[in-house]
């Protein structure tokens, strides 16, 4: 029996309750088959749990939810696990279920005229792409993790991505949410309207909660036109200055272009190209810094290449470009992308790193980046800043890699005062110390900072009313409660 006297970590009887709740499928109990629901994607946590449970239906979901909230069971939801800030993995207390949603994933609808689709929280949020695009349509958010990651996930975590500069973040997406609330309830939502003043637009809380006020279970999207025309350019820029200067010669003349406007730092340019096999770079000669533009149309033969052309011939005369290369294949468009796509598994193969994932208003990315390469060598001599991001929405990753003469665990000892020192030079110029990975664990006192007073109290207040028990993903967002 463990240590709190439950055995099997569960109140008595609770387990068969969910056994007949669930059936033969819907609870993991082997400890291998558990294990890799146990720790975050980065492997900052481990934790343990009892048993993972495995709905395959909102009513079975509600089901055990209601059960899970008699007994004063926590609750751990978890879609594809691929958080970045820890917050889809249990505590070590053994106590904490996790309810993986992987197997509700089916499309419920799809409508190429309302352009709308419904689907469950467990599609993967690439299949979900792949169905639009069947369709005739297209679902625009991308990310590194789409592969992997659930759309519940993308929606609790207000995902952004490649394409927030076009069509905004998960919450700009999404028009309708089925959730199953933290004693059983369910909020049936699942609504296709653009237009509906009909009291709190409820759904708005759900997004970007993090699995704290309930479980989304289901939601409506919507969809957009194809792309039919694309046009697509690598830049090496010497200053961060330049490529702001870049962004704004494209958003001036055409907005509606502009599909993503990424910006990659010469050492994450050199961390892709030693470190993943068959990169490389289609320019002269290495930069300092580099951006990636993507135009997009749904109108066939919208002169898209002409306008990418034309703005880059401005900027080169005017000294902001110092070089660039324009796709003229859809393999090598794929290739560039594939040089911004694949830095963060670079700079996980080069060794340990601290991550920063902070937003600042766009006029002000080439500051962030400068006092950021500036002040984190300062902490840890000899090592080096590494950025990522979308230049076009002032989210930038600013990370900084372990160098050769520290131990993983003699440099990720200095992470919270870099870290600190990130979110300080963030804050003084009016941006958030997390953009799009949300707060999990790792965040919770740099909430506890930013947002106290009356927001953070209000927060509380909101939480408190939907989960006045605290079981719903205890640790995350708010410092943990006591333990009882």
């Amino acid at each position: 029996m463990p240590e709190d006297g439950l055995p099997n970590g569960l109140p008595a009887g609770l387990r068969e309750r969910l056994r007949a709740c669930l059936g033969p499928k819907g609870m993991v109990e082997e400890a291998d088959d558990i294990a890799p629901h146990l720790s975050d994607w980065r492997g900052l946590y481990h934790g343990r749990t009892p048993c993972v449970l495995r709905p395959a239906s909102t009513a079975e979901l509600s089901a055990v939810v209601a059960l899970c909230h008699a007994a004063g069971v926590a609750m751990v939801p978890q879609g594809g696990n691929t958080s970045m800030s820890g917050g889809s993995v249990p505590d070590g207390s053994g106590r904490q279920v996790v309810v993986s949603l992987g197997r509700m994933n089916r499309l419920r609808a799809l409508d190429p005229v309302d352009m709308t689709m419904t689907v469950e929280a467990g599609m993967v949020v690439r299949r979900v792409q792949e169905l639009a695009a069947e369709a005739g349509c297209q679902f625009p958010l991308a990310f590194g993790g789409d592969g992997t990651a659930m759309v519940g996930g993308m929606l609790s975590t207000n995902a952004g991505g490649n394409t927030t500069v076009r069509y905004g973040n998960a919450r700009e997406l999404t028009l309708g949410l089925e959730v199953v609330l933290p004693d059983g309830q369910v909020i049936d939502a699942l609504r296709q309207l653009r237009k509906d003043n009909t009291g709190y637009a409820l759904r708005q809380l759900f997004i970007g909660a993090e699995g704290t006020l309930g479980f989304i279970t289901a939601a409506v999207l919507r969809l957009f036109p194809p792309v039919r025309d694309k046009a697509l350019a690598l830049c090496a820029v010497q200053e961060p200055e330049a490529a702001l200067a870049l962004f704004r010669r494209f958003r001036d003349r055409d907005e509606t272009a502009l599909r993503a406007f990424e910006y990659i730092s010469g050492s994450a340019m050199r961390l892709v190209l030693e470190g993943i096999e068959g990169a490389s770079l289609p320019l002269a000669s290495p930069a300092p810094h580099y951006v990636l533009i993507d135009l997009a149309a749904s109108r066939p033969q919208a002169g898209l290449r002409e306008l990418l052309e034309g703005v880059l011939e401005e900027a080169l005369e005017a000294g902001e470009v110092a070089d660039a290369v324009i796709a003229e294949s859809e393999a090598q468009r794929q290739a560039i992308w594939r040089l911004r796509e694949e830095a963060p598994e670079a700079q996980r193969r080069a060794g340990a790193s601290v991550k920063s994932d902070v937003s600042v208003p766009v006029s002000r990315v080439p500051e962030l980046i400068r006092r950021c390469f500036e002040a984190m060598p300062a902490i840890v001599p000899g090592a080096e800043p590494v950025a990522i991001g979308h230049l076009g929405d002032g989210n930038i990753h600013m990370n900084l890699q372990q160098p050769a003469h520290l131990s993983a665990e003699a440099f990720m000892a200095h992470g919270e005062a870099v870290m600190n020192a990130v979110n300080e030079i963030t804050g003084a110029l009016g941006g958030s110390f997390s953009a799009e990975h949300g707060v999990g664990r790792i965040k919770v006192k740099t909430l506890a900072k930013w947002r106290g007073g009356a927001e953070l109290e209000t927060m509380r207040r909101i939480r408190a009313a939907l989960d006045p028990a605290g079981l719903m993903n205890p640790d995350v967002l708010f410092a943990p409660a006591p333990r009882r």
